[in-house]
């Protein structure tokens, strides 16, 4: 086991027990020897469990945009039988970030569609950092109606930071086509099932983010704006992140408790990023699960129980009517 490149500064015991596991299994063989191991190896266990019981909101943060956690390419080779990409929004031109197509998933033929960020700098320049333009919400959109005309489940993956916020973006309608996804999502009469696998950002995750069940990733973040940009309306200054990320409770405990997402999906010790295949049969396990009750549920009852979820959540008071006269 090779550890990995320290990232993280909490993480530190953690690369610092990998290293010494490395070093053991580097010395000839020995009963005592095979003892130590076994023993670093519990230390190591442990500290992790400890470390990724108690992560601040800003830690979760940092985790969830860590670079080697799964993204939605990883999941459609990893989760999926068979994946077959439909490109373009027959408007404008194809979003790179974002991923729509025909897959298998066991016996279910499904649509996906989710955000992609890249590895190299090179992909994630061509995906815009996982911040789609208005032709990938188009993209999505036409995806997701294709499906219904099938009769096919559609599963969204959810990682951006957020809509690209740029001037051709705007002028091409970002806001409104967001709006027009979120309320066509709401009325497809298909089984939708959506998970935060990193990055939940603002209009940007919503705009494929209406669905019959939502979850998140354990240590994934669901927000109406990142920490950063918080800050800096807030705190005028990007240097408040971590006090905004504490203020704006968007932690999958926070959202589950809140009732904003449905489930919460545990990722292997030590985060996603540690055991891609572990973290892609733990989604597969809830996909296949959620498909089992949702399936043959009649159209109509699915949109209006979809309706139904959306409507509660959020809490508010009424007050009664102030008496002008007094």
């Amino acid at each position: 086991m090779e550890p990995m490149d320290p990232g993280f500064e909490f993480e530190r015991p953690i690369y610092e027990l990998e290293a010494e596991v490395q070093r053991l299994q580097q010395q000839p063989s020995s009963d005592e020897l095979r003892e130590e191991v076994r023993r670093v190896r519990r230390e190591l266990a442990d500290t992790t469990e400890t470390i990724y019981s108690s992560l601040t909101p800003w830690q979760s943060v940092k985790v969830a945009r860590h670079k080697d956690r799964p993204h939605t390419k990883d999941y459609l080779s990893l989760v999926f039988n068979e994946f077959v990409e439909l490109h373009g929004d027959k408007h404008f031109g194809d979003d790179r970030a974002i991923l729509t197509g025909f897959a298998k998933l066991d016996q279910y033929k499904v649509m996906v569609v989710g955000h992609q960020k890249g590895r190299t700098y090179k992909e994630r320049k061509a995906c815009y950092f996982g911040c789609a333009h208005p032709e990938g919400y188009r993209k999505a959109m036409a995806k997701i109606r294709l499906a219904s005309k099938y009769g096919l489940p559609v599963i969204c993956f959810i990682d951006t930071p957020g809509a690209y916020p740029g001037i051709g973006a705007e002028e091409r309608g970002q806001a409104r086509v967001i709006a027009e996804n979120m309320f066509e999502m709401s009325r497809i009469p298909t089984p939708i099932i959506c998970i935060v696998i990193g990055e939940g950002g603002s209009g940007g995750a919503l705009g494929i983010g209406v669905g019959d069940r939502v979850a998140m990733l354990q240590n994934a973040y669901y927000s109406v704006i990142s920490p950063e940009g918080c800050a800096g309306i807030l705190w005028k200054s990007h240097e408040f992140a971590e006090k905004a990320a504490e203020a704006l409770r968007f932690t999958s405990g926070h959202l589950r408790e809140y009732g904003i997402v449905d489930d919460v999906i545990e990722e292997p010790l030590g985060g996603a990023h540690r055991d891609h295949h572990q973290m892609a049969n733990r989604v597969k396990q809830y996909l296949l699960k959620q498909l089992r009750e949702l399936n043959g549920v009649p159209g109509e009852q699915l949109v209006e129980q979809r309706y139904e979820k959306f409507r509660r959540i959020g809490v508010f008071l009424e007050a009664p009517p102030v008496n002008a006269a007094t």
